[in-house]
């Protein structure tokens, strides 16, 4: 799992504004279907879930955990996939919200 550049950018804007994050992708439709970054901690992750990676942002002091729900690794699990930013409105609940961008996650198909 990578980030792209302008991920880490706003990785790190809003680790400045709100402390340590994750982030967490269920699958679902709608806003779901798109990776949330919540303060750390904020999302309660269960047995549905899989920690994904530990991604690590230069100039974040600690890695942001990335759980996806199970059913959608079940989907991804032969995929190479990348944390992006586009311009548009996300979730209401994700962090970057307010920003007028969201973020994406692109899957590749492994080789």
């Amino acid at each position: 799992m990578s980030l792209t550049p302008a991920a880490e950018e706003l990785l790190r804007s809003l680790r400045r504004q709100h402390g340590p994050l994750m982030f967490h992708q269920s699958g679902g439709c709608c806003d779901g279907s798109a990776p949330m970054c919540y303060p750390a901690g904020e999302f309660r992750t269960g047995a549905a879930d899989v920690r994904l990676a530990e991604l690590v942002v230069p100039g974040v002091p600690e890695p942001i955990g990335f759980w996806i729900s199970r059913s959608q690794w079940d989907l991804w699990r032969h995929t190479r996939l990348t944390v992006d930013v586009v311009p548009g409105r996300g979730s209401g609940f994700s962090l970057e919200s307010p920003e007028g961008v969201r973020f994406l996650t692109r899957s590749h198909l492994a080789s």
